[in-house]
């Protein structure tokens, strides 16, 4: 088994500690931008179907008409 110098074994210490910081970083951002473009997507969505909803019913309100009316 070789045998390495302390400064070295402190050296690839610190490396792998920096580089799981940095993994679980990434993993992270990359989780919150995942849920980020979910939630976009679902608004877009629920803001289609309003929209929709709010033209079907102005459609409706036009086509029938009102009684107050001579």
């Amino acid at each position: 088994m070789t045998e390495h110098s302390k400064s070295r074994t402190h050296a690839e210490a610190a490396f792998l500690k920096t580089q799981t910081q940095s993994l679980s970083r990434n993993r992270l951002l990359s989780e919150t931008e995942s849920s980020n473009q979910e939630r976009d997507a679902k608004t877009a969505r629920l803001k289609e179907q309003r929209l929709r909803k709010e033209a079907d019913q102005h459609s409706d309100s036009a086509t029938i008409p009102s009684k107050n009316l001579p």
